[in-house]
This record gives structure tokens, sequence and C-alpha cells, in this order.
């Protein structure tokens, strides 16, 4: 018996209290997988996926987020959803909302004890999961992943490594490969995110600060099956600076005292041109230096305005207390 139940209008930031609805079908494990523009793609998933999860030998459920696809994705997930009622959810988002806010609204829907977080491009290879469920056995309850071998463009691993090496120093967070979205939780880790209403976050970081006993495995890597990515070279910075702003004041602090600093060297260079037009008179000479150094100084002013104007941003976007997502629909087989 399947149903399409219908969510008008659901905000992100509401609590679903999950524990009301444990039962004897509540699964082992959640899968929660973002789908953005994936029509190519998806048959080589379900090929792929189904068969690897049924051979964990657990019970499971697979959550799909269609996080406004403008391509056949919707189709093709709810056509998947009658083919595989027992174990396929679908949500329908009314637009598109990021990966992020996707796997979130995944989070407040999944039921399983331990939550897995896939792409849908089949670059990390879905058999892979069965590594990061092997690590939470030993007691681990947020287990991330190391690419082997990683299959992307050159500039995009050294975008990472630098991204690695800033991440760390500014906000302490140890993570080897933050772009790998293969990635297990703990239902308590999964709970203390979804208290969380902040919106905009980076949820493998936030998971790190709330895990007792974080691990990471090494995955396997592949080529993109079909499509093209979603993140381009804007949404990187995007993303990197959500992290680093989210989690962070160091830039602030760091740019307070470059304003110290240089405020100082200000100073120090007046006195050494006012003593200078005193002893030896009014000259002509360092206009152009001049002007080089007042352009350094707009420059350093306009780089701290902006960054200052990216913490405020985000302060009004969690002022406006706006909803991160909205549901058109959830497809899921009606409980008993």
């Amino acid at each position: 018996m399947t149903a399409l139940k219908s969510v008008p209008g659901q905000e992100a930031d509401h609590d679903h209290d999950h524990d009301d609805d444990i039962d004897d079908d509540t699964p082992e494990l959640s899968v929660v997988i973002p789908v953005y523009n994936e029509e190519q793609g998806l048959a080589a998933l379900f090929e792929r996926l189904y068969p690897a999860l049924d051979a964990l030998g657990v019970s499971y459920e697979l959550i799909f987020i269609n996080d406004g696809s403008r391509d056949r994705s919707a189709a093709l997930l709810a056509a998947q959803f009658e083919r595989r009622p027992d174990v396929t959810r679908v949500i329908l988002f009314n637009g598109n909302f990021g990966q992020h806010r996707a796997i979130l609204a995944g989070f407040e829907h999944c039921r399983g004890d331990r939550i897995v977080t896939l792409d849908a491009d089949l670059q990390n290879p879905p058999e892979d999961i069965r590594l990061l469920l092997d690590a939470m056995d030993r007691g681990h309850d947020c287990v991330g992943s190391i690419r082997r071998d990683r299959q992307d463009q050159a500039w995009r691993r050294w975008a990472s490594r630098a991204m690695n090496r800033m991440r760390h120093r500014l906000t302490g967070i140890v993570m080897t490969d933050h772009g790998s979205m293969l990635r297990a939780y703990s239902r308590n880790v999964v709970q203390l995110i979804n208290q969380c209403n902040e919106m905009n976050t980076f949820i493998p970081a936030l998971a790190l600060q709330f895990s007792r006993n974080p691990a990471e495995v090494v995955v396997g890597h592949e080529e993109r099956h079909a499509g093209e990515s979603k993140y381009s070279f804007y949404s990187l910075v995007r993303l990197n600076f959500d992290l680093v702003t989210g989690f962070s004041l160091v830039p602030l602090q760091a740019f307070s005292l470059l304003g110290i600093v240089v405020s100082m060297l200000s100073a120090l260079l007046f006195l050494i041109l006012a003593t200078r037009r005193v002893v030896l008179g009014p000259e002509e000479g360092g206009v152009f230096t001049l002007f080089a150094l007042l352009f350094l100084l707009v420059g350093l002013a306009l780089f701290g305005i902006g960054l200052l104007g990216e913490y405020i941003g985000r302060i009004y976007q969690e002022v406006r207390a706006r909803p991160r997502y909205v549901i058109n629909a959830v497809l899921e087989r009606k409980r008993p």
C-alpha cells in the first residue's frame, strides 16, 4: 500500500519527534541522497545502489530529496518509488534550496539508527557504504571518507587541499577531505544537527563538533557517470565562506589585528613625513608612492567591509527566520 503525503509549505526548522515513530519497522540504516538534475545518471545509480544495500544484510531505507530539478529527475524518482516502495522514500522540494538543505530535510525525515549521506553522481561507489558501517561497528559515531585516486580536475584537487589547510588553521576542525559526501552518522549526531536552526551551515563540520569518537576511512572515487558537476568555482567559494564564517570568528579577529598594525604603520609614516617636511622642507617627489600606499589602504578597507558584510549577511538571514526549504510532497509507503 503506497501513499502520497502532501506537505505544502513545510518548514525546515520545526521539530520532528521521530522517537514516537519507532516500531518494529524502524530500519537499521537510512541512506540520504540529494538529487538535482541527475536524469542521465539515476538509472545507473539505482542499478548499483539497491544491490549494494541488499548485500549488507540489514534493514534499510533510501531517502531521495529532489532539490527542484528542472529535468525528469522527479519523475524517475517517483517511478523508482513505485518499484521499491518498501525501502524507498522521495521528498519533493518546490524549488532549488541547495545540497546541504536537502540533506537536512533527509535528516528530518529519516528513521534509521545509522544515517549515510551519498551523492547521486556515482563518484562515490555505493559498495563502499559497507566500509563506513564497519567503522561504526568499531564504536565511531561519525565516519568521514577520504577519496582514493580522486578523479576530479586538477584545479579542484589543488583548491580542496588549500581549503583543507586554511579551514584547519581557522576553525581547528580536522577533516582530511571535506568535499566527499559519503559519510555516516549515528542517530544521536543527526538528532543534534536537527536541533540547529541556522540557515547556512556545513554539515560534516557541524557533525564533527557533536561527535564523541569520529573517524575517517579511505573509499574509492570514480569519474562522474553522467552529466556535469553542479558546483561551479563560485559555488565552491561560497561553500567555503559558509564553512569558515559559520564556525570561526578568526577572519574578523585577524582583520582587526591587521587594522591595528596598518594604523600603527600609517601613524609612523605620518610622523616620518611630517618630520621630513619640517627638516628638509616641502618636496614634490614621492607622490606615486603615496598613491600606491593609499590604494593599499583603500583595498584593505574594502576587504574588511566585505568580510564584515559576510557575517552581517548571515545574521540577516537568521533574523528573518524564513524556512530553510519548502516541501511539496513526500512519497512514502503508508505505515500501519
